[in-house]
C-alpha cells in the first residue's frame, strides 16, 4: 500500500424531507446571504426551490438566485454568477440540483475568493488559494461532487472541458434526498449509476500498491450500484434502491475508494471530457461508450486487478487469468446494455471524423500534461487508438 491523506469535511444530512433543514444549516455555520444556484425547471416543477427559499426565510437568511445551469456547465454562467454574488454581497453559495450545478457553484466560489480569471484554475496555469463556502441540496446521484474536491467546467471558446480539484471547494454540508431522484428520466438514472461505478473503477484499476480493505469497500460499492441499477430499471420508484445509489455516489468520489492505492487512473474520464466537450453527450453515457475499449487496451498491464474485479465484482472466472479478465470486461459491457447504456460511439449515435478523433486525443493529452493513466500510462497515440477501438 501507499501513504495517503483522507479528508472529508462535508457534513452529510441524508433522508426524507431533509431539504427543510437547509436554512438551519446555513445559520448553524454562520452565513448571512446566500446565492441559490440551480439548473432548469425540475427544481421549480417539483417545488424544491420554493421549499429551499422558505427554509432560508424562516431562518432569517437573505438570498438571491441564479438558474440556468446545463449539463456540462458553462464558464459563461460562472462569470455571471461571480458578478451577481459580488453585487449582492453573498457569503455562501447553495447549489440546488445535480453535479453540474454543484460544479458550477464551486467555480463561482473560486472566482469570488481569488483574483483574476477563474478559468486559469481549470487550465492549471494558477492554483486557487481559497473558495467561497458551498453547500448542496442534491437532486441527482451521479458525480459525487457533493462530497468531492472536484469540479468540471466547459469553456465555450474552443469547447474545452476541464476539471479542477482543491480541498477548498469541498462542500460545507450536503443534503441528500433520495426521493428527489424519483423524478428523473430512466436514462439519467442509468447515466448516474454508470458515473458512480466509473468513479470507483478509476481508483480501482491501478498498478502498484493496494489495500485489501479499500478494495473490499470499492468492490462492495460497485456490486451495490450494479444490483440497484437493475432494480431501478424495473422499479424507478423504489426508495431503498434510490437511497443505496445516492449514498454510493457520495462515497465513490470522496476518495474513500482510493485510500492506499497506487494513484488514480482517470484516463477514461479525461477522454470522455473531450468527447462531451465537443459533442455535449451525457457524461455517464460517454463513459460507458469508451470504457470497454480502454479496458481491452490496458488490461494486460494490470491483469491481476482485472482478474480480481471479474471474480469479486462481476462474479465470472475463466480458465486463464487473461480469459477471466476478458470475461469481466464482457460482463461489465453486458450490464451497461442491461440498463440501456451505450458501449460504443456508434451506440451513442456518434460518428466522429478523423479530424475530430485526432482533436479529442490531442486535447486530452494537453489537458493531462502529456500522459495519463495508472493501470497503463497512456500517451496521445494510445488515446487515439482507444477512440478508434470505441467506434
Amino acid at each position: 500500500m501507499f501513504n495517503f491523506q483522507y479528508y472529508t469535511p462535508t457534513k452529510v444530512v441524508f433522508g426524507k424531507n431533509t431539504e427543510e433543514r437547509v436554512g438551519a444549516l446555513v445559520k448553524e455555520f454562520g452565513y448571512k446571504k446566500v446565492l441559490i444556484h440551480y439548473g432548469g425547471g425540475s427544481v421549480i416543477k417539483t417545488g424544491l426551490l420554493d421549499k429551499v427559499k422558505s427554509s432560508l426565510s424562516e431562518s432569517g437568511i437573505a438570498f438571491t438566485e441564479l438558474g440556468g445551469v446545463v449539463p456540462n456547465p458553462r464558464i459563461s454562467l460562472v462569470y455571471e454568477g461571480i458578478e451577481l454574488a459580488k453585487k449582492e454581497g453573498v457569503d455562501f453559495i447553495l447549489a440546488v440540483g445535480g453535479g453540474s450545478v454543484v460544479d458550477s457553484a464551486k467555480a463561482i466560489g473560486y472566482g469570488l475568493a481569488n483574483e483574476g480569471d477563474v478559468w486559469d484554475f481549470y487550465e492549471h496555469t494558477r492554483t486557487a488559494k481559497a473558495c467561497m463556502p458551498v453547500g448542496v441540496t442534491l437532486t441527482l446521484a451521479a458525480t459525487g461532487s457533493e462530497m468531492s474536491n472536484a469540479s468540471v467546467i466547459t469553456n465555450e471558446d474552443g469547447w474545452k472541458k476541464r476539471g479542477y480539484g482543491s480541498d477548498y471547494a469541498r462542500p460545507v454540508f450536503s443534503i441528500l434526498i433520495p426521493e428527489l431522484t424519483m423524478t428523473l428520466p430512466d436514462y439519467q438514472t442509468a447515466c448516474g449509476c454508470t458515473d458512480i461505478i466509473m468513479h470507483t473503477m478509476e481508483r480501482y484499476f491501478t498498478s502498484g500498491g493496494n489495500m485489501e480493505l479499500t478494495d473490499g469497500i470499492a468492490e462492495a460499492l460497485m456490486r451495490t450500484v450494479i444490483a440497484n441499477a437493475k432494480v431501478l430499471r424495473d422499479d424507478p420508484a423504489n426508495y431503498n434502491a434510490r437511497a443505496e445509489v445516492m449514498w454510493a455516489g457520495s462515497l465513490s468520489h470522496n476518495d474513500l475508494t482510493g485510500c492506499g492505492n497506487g494513484g488514480n487512473d482517470f484516463a477514461t474520464h479525461m477522454l470522455e471530457q473531450e468527447l462531451s466537450g465537443i459533442f455535449d453527450v451525457a457524461h455517464g453515457a460517454g463513459l460507458s461508450a469508451l470504457w470497454g475499449s480502454w479496458a481491452r487496451y490496458v488490461y494486460r498491464d494490470c491483469l491481476d486487478r482485472f482478474c480480481k474485479y471479474a471474480v469479486n465484482v462481476m462474479g465470472v472466472k475463466g480458465a486463464t487469468d487473461e480469459e477471466t479478465a476478458l470475461k469481466g470486461i464482457e460482463a461489465t459491457e453486458a450490464f451497461f446494455k442491461e440498463i440501456h447504456m451505450p458501449v460504443s460511439l456508434k451506440e451513442l449515435n456518434l460518428d466522429p471524423t478523423e479530424e475530430e478523433m485526432d482533436l479529442m486525443a490531442h486535447k486530452c493529452i494537453i489537458a493531462a500534461g502529456g500522459k495519463k493513466g495508472s493501470a497503463k500510462v497512456l500517451f496521445e497515440e494510445d488515446l487515439r487508438k482507444i477512440l478508434e477501438m470505441a467506434r
